[in-house]
């Protein structure tokens, strides 16, 4: 729901903070001075700071930082709302509705309503229609009864074409909002069919418990296994785990969840009294899924097939980095068997083990280089300790590094020292580690730019094409900190004050023979014939980099400041340091 802003400012006047974090965490106060240990990440000494007198808090060794709603967020994975209505409840204030503000949250609750309708319907008739014996047969050949049914909502969707459709509009749903809610899909006639048909449906919640979508088991004919809900306003796939909104309470109980591959998976898992079970909904496992689980528990564990498609999920799924504040492992599973086929074995308890004794996924990975090469042979050998070194070195940790070297050298018999210069050899060509040659006298030295340098430059080459997306946005020299871009802008902003836009801009009377770098770089951009990217991306992206800028510059400040002795000073810059990081929260939403 949505609530009125008096209502909000109430809550947040009584509700003492200080308290709040002191249900979750050891809080010690020095005078005016309030500290703890922030639950956000691993620490033992105090950094988080709290000032309880504005309901402001800031750690200054995570960078986690906010209000009272934002701590209960934080803590209890909830929303905006979510958090309120705790927050009110403790502090005994009766809510209200904002009209205003409900009407713009309305279009969600339709989408919302309507899957909602569709879970009850699927539901039922999984359990009483003829047409759905299939689907009985097989969930029984699971091992699933009518507990397993009720609590993941599972159902059946019937073969016919227009089966839900019509329901939905006995029930006051519109054609156009069960389409965009990817319940159905339309003809060419223009009317709308029901999206799935003759299917076993897994029916997928959000955090708060919401239903957004469906995977969908095909039972008979031709089709893909599984289809999944389309991307929609509630159903993004990239920030959907199915089975977290049952596991997140027991994850955050025992300090581990577990990825599996499937639905039946998660089901399986919680069958053996393993509730932690989370699964992507038909995409690969990336980084909004780990930011997610990131909020409950610091370990994740793998949990695939152990055939050469599964292995190669797990070690495929993060090439470009390693984690390095997650304790990301591996579940060695019997070969060919995925946790279904283990639990339907009667191997609940070699399953359990198997999460228990569950190896970091980077030694997972260095064990898979090694066994590819006959380590008896010297040559291969020496292919072995390099194809080691390009695993260990994506790790962002020295001391893991040096580690994971050693045991590469216990199971090669290579020295250390080979194996480490191997690791660096990789860093150094990948840009990971720099060297610091001596410079060259007669060559001039490589310009350095900015860490958004190709951004400002792909802005500069959208103002150059007059893209008609330019419209409206809000473009300032705050936006270039490169010497180069900053020096081009107001070239670039002069030529473009008089035209409309989509007209092409004429350089030549700007810089015509001007050989200048920045004249230089413009020709280039206006030269180069690839699409443009989206300009309200691109600024979004400088804004929050300018954001960044700004939060470090303020952290730094606060870390040097008595607090004792500047109450009032501290307050204001942790004030606009939680101001600036709210910015920053909205800006990545919008993008």
């Amino acid at each position: 729901m949505a609530y009125s802003r008096d209502d909000i400012d109430l809550v947040r006047e009584k509700t003492d903070l200080v308290e709040l974090a002191a249900e979750v965490t050891k809080v010690k106060r020095s005078g005016r001075s309030t500290m703890a240990v922030c639950p956000f990440h691993s620490e033992k000494t105090p950094s988080l700071s709290i000032d309880g007198a504005r309901g402001l808090y800031h750690c200054f060794g995570c960078g986690k930082s906010g209000d009272v709603f934002r701590w209960v967020q934080e803590t209890q994975a909830v929303d905006f709302s979510g958090a309120l209505e705790l927050l009110a409840r403790r502090a005994g204030v009766t809510l209200t509705i904002d009209p205003a503000a409900a009407k713009r949250r309305s279009q969600r609750e339709k989408f919302v309503e309507a899957t909602s309708i569709a879970v009850e319907f699927y539901t039922n008739r999984l359990k009483a229609a003829p047409d759905a014996g299939s689907a009985r047969s097989y969930l029984r050949s699971r091992g699933y009864d009518g507990d397993v049914v009720d609590h993941f909502s599972l159902g059946y969707s019937p073969e016919g074409w227009e089966e839900l459709v019509r329901h939905l509009r006995d029930r006051g749903i519109r054609d156009d909002t069960m389409q965009t809610a990817g319940l159905a899909s339309g003809t060419k006639r223009g009317g709308v069919v029901d999206r799935f048909r003759g299917r076993v449906m897994f029916p997928i919640f959000d955090l708060r418990g919401d239903a957004v979508g469906f995977g969908a088991r095909i039972l008979d004919g031709d089709g893909p296994k599984y289809l999944n809900t389309p991307e929609t306003a509630i159903y993004h796939k990239s920030r959907l785990l199915y089975g977290l909104n049952w596991a997140k309470s027991d994850i955050v109980r025992r300090d581990t969840s577990v990825v599996v591959e499937g639905y039946t998976d998660v089901i399986a898992m919680h069958v053996a009294d393993m509730p932690i079970a989370v699964a992507t909904c038909g995409t690969a496992l990336g980084e909004d899924h780990l930011d997610l689980l990131r909020r409950f528990s610091e370990r994740v564990v793998l949990a695939f097939d152990a055939d050469e498609a599964g292995a190669g999920a797990a070690l495929r799924g993060f090439e470009r980095s390693v984690p390095g504040d997650l304790d990301l492992r591996v579940a060695v599973l019997p070969e060919g068997k995925d946790p279904a086929d283990v639990v339907a074995d009667g191997g609940i308890e070699s399953l359990q083990s198997a999460v228990a004794e569950s190896l970091p996924l980077l030694q997972v990975r260095i064990d898979a280089e090694l066994a590819r090469f006959d380590l008896d042979e010297p040559e291969a050998r020496v292919k072995a300790v390099k194809a080691a070194a390009a695993a260990i070195a994506l790790h962002p940790d020295a001391i893991t590094r040096h580690e994971y070297a050693n045991g590469v050298s216990r199971m090669t018999g290579v020295d250390t020292s080979f194996v480490e210069q191997a690791i660096r050899d990789v860093r150094r060509r990948s840009g990971s580690s720099q060297r610091n040659p001596q410079p060259d006298p007669d060559v001039a030295p490589p310009i350095e730019h900015t860490a958004t340098y190709r951004t400002e430059l792909e802005l500069l080459r959208t103002m150059l094409a007059n893209d008609v997306r330019l419209s409206g946005l809000e473009i300032s020299e705050s936006l270039f900190s490169d010497p180069e871009t900053s020096e081009a802008f107001p070239t670039v902003r002069s030529v473009l004050e008089s035209l409309e836009p989509g007209t092409t801009p004429d350089l030549g009377a700007a810089i015509g023979s001007d050989e200048s770098p920045q004249a230089e770089v413009l020709r280039r951009l206006a030269l180069d014939v690839r699409p443009v990217a989206d300009p309200a991306e691109l600024v979004a992206k400088l804004d929050v980099f300018r954001l960044d800028g700004e939060i470090s510059s303020i952290t730094r400040t606060l870390q040097t400041i008595d607090r004792d002795s500047d109450e009032q000073g501290y307050s204001e810059l942790l004030n606009r340091l939680v101001a600036l990081e709210q910015e920053k929260r909205k800006k990545r939403v919008i993008e």
